[in-house]
């Protein structure tokens, strides 16, 4: 009873981004396919879109790809991005492919909000709550959110690459607590990796992890809302 009284005491909640509060609008096949037709290359082959496409998700996230440190510098983002889509075999579908489905994956219009991440940010604004997002990302998240209107609902915005570390290192929950002007101790950082924002907890927070997003529907974050 103590642990739920204090857990009901939340000042403020920080969000992951990615894959929590929004994602890529639909598949990465059809990103590929959108990336060739703005080169002006022929249909591609959907069974060799979607081979490249799977050794794209199989790379991505091997500890020898995190380790390159492709979310602290934007040169660096996009310069590992590329490589990846490269060693993938983009350019076997069509030359400057890579390059090109870089460009497409960093653009604000490729971005879309679960159907309840803005219900849910607003809920917290009108209940006095502080709100911000905490993102490991090489490139500015910030013109998908205001294109989807979750801005104003954001009270701070703290990004891997703006302050050269990533999550889970203590320091960019620290950033973000210090910039609300909250004790780390009254925040709830709610995210979906817990690798990294379960570092959270290391800085005196409380987590709530999420499962893998389903393809449509609800990410759960109303959930949230009945811990505050």
């Amino acid at each position: 009873m103590r642990e739920a009284s204090r857990v009901s005491e939340f000042e403020a909640v920080l969000f992951d981004a990615g894959d929590t509060l929004i994602r890529l609008t639909g598949s990465g096949e059809r990103l590929l396919h959108r990336a060739a037709a703005e080169l002006g290359a022929g249909p591609l082959d959907p069974d060799e879109v979607a081979e490249v496409w799977r050794r794209v998700l199989d790379r991505s996230g091997t500890a020898e790809e995190l380790a390159k440190g492709r979310d602290l510098s934007n040169s660096r983002h996009r310069e590992v991005w590329v490589a990846l889509y490269e060693a993938a075999g983009c350019e076997g579908l069509a030359p400057g492919l890579s390059g090109a489905l870089y460009e497409l994956t960093v653009s604000a219009e490729s971005w879309e909000a679960f159907p309840d991440t803005l219900p849910t940010l607003k809920a917290l604004h009108d209940r006095g709550l502080r709100v911000g997002v905490v993102s490991d990302t090489g490139f500015d998240l910030r013109p998908a959110m205001d294109k989807l209107g979750l801005s104003p609902f954001l009270d701070t915005v703290v990004m891997s690459f703006e302050y050269g570390v990533c999550k889970p290192a203590t320091s960019v929950f620290i950033t973000a607590c210090d910039q609300l002007q909250v004790d780390p101790a009254r925040t709830l950082m709610v995210g979906d990796n817990p690798l990294t924002d379960s570092g959270a907890v290391a800085a005196g927070m409380y987590v709530f992890l999420l499962p893998r997003p389903a393809r449509t529907g609800p990410r759960g974050l109303s959930h949230i809302l009945s811990l505050i």
